[in-house]
């Protein structure tokens, strides 16, 4: 199909996106989900419904000897009541592995989030289109990341020259999951998220189901988990345990043991890495609920505090410290029968000495040059040399590899 500025129209289709696990064609567009539709019937809360359908990680992979390429959306921007407005998404353009461009779009359908008054609101807006000119006239790999915490309808693919998926990189499969920092909280650009660094420094296919405010132990997390292809899993927990105070000491220990119970029954023996929580003074020795400070947003600025009573420690309320020490009690013991299990204390990653140099700056979130920092750290650490990713034969006994093994969306090939 010609367009009238004679681009070619390429029907946007599973075989081109990588990090989602699920389409969901609409009657305005394709939306990309980073859970599938059985787990998304039964997610509890709106925070997490809006977080899986961000596209951290996911992004559009093709070859193409074009020279124009435009990507028409329609792109959901939030709106927090008393707080400045957010930044508009990024999508990024990576030609041949490097970055090539940046676009962002203005207009789309507006979320609207009063925070104090627990409510939020929807309107339509119209489409908007990303365009990247000037390019090569080689046959190149294309990707087009998509921002990562804007959820995104995909409307059209154009170009003036044909569109092929890319065959499968062979690179091993990482699935991730997550916080919001592993979703990529205030990083600037999708391949800026910690995940996505580390991804691309250690040439790995990257599943990102990092879920701002969603990392809560969900038991479709865990099947998800369970039932998608990967060579290495990691999973980070606890700060949103304790924002949400949703559970005690007494729960939270056979959560984590059924959870990675579930994660073994698709994976017996795949590297997993459990990691516990960065540093975050608010919740290192005071238990949750977190909450907005309503004073900071008096005053035009977004920071969070936490309402609990540390003396409720001692009662089974959790804080950061005390999930540290469950998290590694449960790999020491589970160890014993499963050698390819592994422990990551968080603050290797970010410490109270990092803290002191880059604060977070909301009380939570690190700032864009940290989450730069972390993903070199976990790169370093479980990526590196004697690190529990460092070497794992990507072959399972004549079994489809990576994007092969799935028949939706696969996950992304890392930039480098």
């Amino acid at each position: 199909m010609q367009t009238e500025h004679n681009l070619t129209v390429t029907p946007i289709t599973a075989d081109l996106l990588r990090g989602a696990l699920d389409l969901e064609y609409t009657d305005r567009g394709v939306l990309p989900h980073r859970l599938p539709a059985w787990a998304r019937l039964q997610i509890p809360d709106a925070q997490l419904a809006m977080a899986e359908s961000q596209p951290s990680g996911v992004r559009l992979v093709f070859q193409t000897a074009a020279t124009v390429i435009e990507l028409e959306v329609i792109a959901t921007k939030r709106a927090y009541v008393g707080v400045p407005s957010r930044r508009d998404g990024v999508f990024e353009l990576v030609v041949d592995g490097m970055l090539a461009a940046q676009a962002s779009v203005t207009e789309g359908d507006t979320l609207t989030i009063d925070m104090s008054a627990g409510t939020a609101e929807t309107r339509r807006g119209p489409t908007s289109t990303v365009r990247f000119t000037d390019l090569s006239e080689d046959n190149k790999h294309v990707e087009i990341w998509l921002p990562h915490d804007e959820t995104v309808r995909l409307v059209a693919l154009r170009s003036n020259g044909t569109i092929r998926s890319a065959p499968p990189s062979g690179q091993r499969v990482w699935l991730h999951h997550g916080s919001s920092i592993s979703h990529g909280s205030n990083a600037v650009a999708p391949t800026g998220t910690w995940p996505a660094v580390a991804a691309a420094l250690s040439d790995v296919e990257l599943v990102n189901l990092g879920f701002g405010g969603g990392a809560l132990l969900d038991p479709f997390t865990a099947r998800t988990i369970r039932d998608t292809p990967a060579d290495l899993i990691s999973i980070k927990i606890g700060i949103n345990i304790v924002n949400a105070d949703l559970m005690r000491l007494r729960a939270f220990g056979p959560s984590v043991q059924g959870f990675l119970d579930t994660i073994r029954e698709g994976h017996p023996t795949t590297p997993l890495l459990v990691a516990s929580p960065l540093y975050c003074p608010i919740h290192e020795r005071t238990p949750g609920p977190c909450a907005p400070d309503i004073q900071s947003m008096e005053s035009g600025q977004l920071r969070f505090v936490s309402t609990g009573d540390p003396a409720q420690t001692a009662a089974g309320k959790l804080t950061l410290t005390v999930i540290r020490d469950e998290l590694a009690r449960i790999v020491r013991q589970r160890v014993t029968t499963d050698p390819h299990l592994h422990y990551l204390n968080g603050l290797d990653l970010y410490s109270s000495f990092d803290y002191a140099k880059q604060p977070l700056l909301d009380g939570l979130h690190p700032d864009p040059t940290t989450h730069q920092q972390i993903g070199r750290r976990f790169t370093r650490i479980v990526f590196g040399k004697g690190g529990p990713f460092e070497v794992v034969c990507s072959e399972r006994s004549g079994q489809p590899t990576g994007r092969d093994a799935v028949g939706i969306p696969a996950p992304p090939e890392a930039a480098e």
